[in-house]
């Protein structure tokens, strides 16, 4: 009977996910990125806010309403609902941030969230049962709300100032220079393949022209007044987009004066 009383808690963890849909709708009422045209990380935090104030609001009222008897039992099951509720919010969307801000790195970044909160949650659960018996269940549990009262500004600061933030961090900076790098490359890619598919359009000719020595190049072949030597060019594509002459053959032509043979 005793494990019923995790029935809020429960409760609190589905109504979260089962809102998803209002939460994605106030994450998506935020600016947009300009350069992924989707909402910024920054917006996740709108939904931490949220969960900083409900599992306070939880912990504080579960702590002060759970031991005297001549409370009802289903007050502070109850107030399991906002503490699960908060949680949960908390859990998710700060993961989702992470992410947003790391981008390729998200992995990593998470990881190391993983790490470092099961680090805590390790350690912790040693000291619980001596800090709830020598400060009673009321105190030890408002110690508690109270040290997450002390951490509702962190999503606060996050939302207001998240993009300063990010844009301090050297790993977040080489992030971006990296996919400004891999958005010309890509372009530089693209352009190649549209000038490929315009050729093979236009047919195998290529563009030959005749060259006197000493002369400009000439769109066919022309007239060497002069009985100078011919030089004919191919013109390719190179590799930068632009285009180079090749010269594919020489031929030396002399042309009789009157009389001469």
């Amino acid at each position: 009977m005793t494990g019923l009383s995790f029935v809020g808690q429960g409760v609190g963890c589905m109504i979260a996910i089962a809102m998803e849909p209002v939460w994605r709708r106030i994450i998506n009422s935020h600016k947009k990125d300009p350069v992924t045209g989707r909402p910024t990380p920054e917006s996740t935090a709108a939904v931490m806010c949220i969960g900083a104030i409900l599992t306070p609001i939880g912990q504080l009222v579960f702590s002060w309403t759970g031991l005297p008897a001549t409370i009802h039992w289903a007050i502070p099951i109850a107030f399991g609902v906002p503490y699960a509720l908060g949680n949960t919010l908390s859990f998710i969307y700060a993961s989702n941030y992470l992410a947003g801000a790391y981008g390729i790195y998200a992995a990593s970044a998470l990881a190391g969230n993983a790490v470092c909160r099961s680090v805590i949650g390790g350690v912790l659960p040693l000291a619980g049962p001596k800090m709830y018996e020598t400060l009673t269940p009321q105190w030890a549990g408002t110690l508690l709300g109270l040290l997450e009262v002390l951490l509702i500004p962190i999503p606060f600061v996050f939302y207001r100032y998240g993009d300063r933030i990010r844009a301090r961090s050297p790993l977040i900076r080489r992030l971006r220079e990296e996919e400004a790098e891999n958005e010309k490359k890509a372009a530089r890619h693209a352009a190649r393949a549209a000038r490929r598919r315009a050729d093979k359009e236009k047919g195998p000719e290529r563009e030959i022209g005749v060259v006197a020595a000493g002369g400009e190049t000439g769109g066919a072949f022309g007239e060497d007044p002069a009985g100078l030597n011919e030089r004919r060019f191919e013109t390719h594509e190179a590799e930068d987009g632009g285009s180079v002459e090749v010269e594919v053959n020489r031929t030396e032509t002399r042309r009789s004066k009157d009389g001469e043979k």
